[in-house]
């Protein structure tokens, strides 16, 4: 079955319909992950938008359970080179083209992606639409620009419901943390598990009060989908809980946290999406290849009227990566430090929360 790809440019890309049928409205963005299509897949900070994988043969090791970064696919639309038809891996239980089909994901293969991608570059993140109807393809650039982006992509990844998630080991000292679930990744929680954390998951509108009354040991502000200034519950329970416990944010995390404090964030061109962000510790120099997913970040100019200053930078583009606070146990990083693309580098991150935690815990003892 054919299928098409217009952008809100007027701009129409044909290909080949695999997954499910029917038609799909999203941001149009693109990945350059060589590896961890299905990561991409089942993690919400995708949620609400049509991923384009650059590198050109996707789905070539299956699907597995292993893998899933949530409980479904996020993405609103799939946007391949080539899809493999027969995959091979010791794990696989299922191909790609048959995921995206019972998850309702619509996908396009044979498509230009590099061609694409450059288009994007070009004109910044585009509004798009993949269609399998094969008449008037014409009539769907007007209608792109009367569409606006879903506001609301947080509530619909955040977890419904409290839920609790034992720590893993017992070789460290043992903290309990409460996660602000805005749409976290499978891989964060198992990190944290595996440095000895104890987790409560709460959602993303839980009160500050509330998660004080569960006795936290520190506070962890996850990744997630859309436009942080619209968290605006998430912003102020951040307020509440600043100098009240130790707090460490990533991605979404990272934007909120300065958003609760003053600073301001932008909309990118086209974002960091992929496993190959050379990023750099501004104290000790140490550069690390990270792991990223994020169209927003934080705006450096407006850190000067906060308690905030810069830790790490991305060295493509000299965007903020990592933010401190001056006088209070706070920090977050705008990269993912649980997900190696490669080496796993950044899971440091992860033990410098443990020791404020264990600062936090001998001061309020004391």
């Amino acid at each position: 079955m054919k299928a098409a790809l217009i952008l809100e440019t007027g701009k129409i890309l044909l290909g080949e319909s695999f997954g499910a049928t029917g038609e799909a409205f999203g941001e149009v963005v693109f990945n350059t992950g060589m590896t961890g299509y299905q990561e991409v897949l089942t993690d919400p900070s995708y949620a609400g938008q049509m991923v384009c994988m650059t590198y050109p043969l996707i789905g070539n090791y299956g699907i597995n359970k292993v893998d899933d970064q949530s409980d479904k696919p996020q993405v609103q639309g799939f946007i391949v080179k080539e899809a493999a038809r027969n995959p091979s891996h010791w794990q696989m239980e299922k191909n790609l083209s048959r995921t995206l089909a019972q998850s309702g994901v619509v996908g396009i293969k044979g498509i230009d992606t590099r061609a694409l991608t450059r288009i994007i570059r070009e004109h910044g993140v585009l509004r798009g639409v993949i269609t399998t109807a094969a008449e008037g393809l014409n009539e769907w650039a007007p209608r792109l620009k009367t569409w606006s982006v879903p506001t609301d992509v947080v509530a619909k990844v955040s977890t419904p419901k409290q839920y609790t998630l034992p720590a893993v080991g017992t070789e460290k000292e043992l903290f309990h943390v409460v996660v602000m679930d805005f749409g976290i990744k499978k891989n964060i929680l198992q990190a944290m598990q595996e440095n000895g954390f104890r987790l409560t998951v709460v959602p993303h509108t839980t009160p500050s009060e509330q998660i004080l009354n569960l006795q936290p040991d520190g506070v962890f502000l996850s990744n997630g989908p859309g436009d942080p200034k619209e968290v605006i519950t998430g912003i102020e329970t951040i307020q509440g809980l600043m100098g009240k416990r130790p707090i460490f944010g990533i991605c979404l995390g990272h934007q909120l946290l300065s958003l609760a404090l003053g600073g301001d964030t932008y909309k990118m061109k086209f974002g960091h999406r992929g496993g190959n962000q050379p990023v750099q510790d501004l104290e000790s120099k140490r550069v690390t290849i990270t792991s990223q997913n994020h169209g927003y970040a934080i705006s450096e100019e407006s850190l000067g009227q906060t308690p905030l200053y810069v830790t790490h930078r991305n060295l493509n583009d000299q965007s903020v990566e990592g933010v401190k606070h001056r006088d209070l146990p706070v920090f977050s990083v705008q990269y993912h430090p649980e997900a190696g693309p490669g080496p796993s580098e950044s899971l440091y991150l992860f033990d410098e929360f443990a020791q404020l935690m264990q600062e936090w815990r001998a001061g309020y003892a004391s």
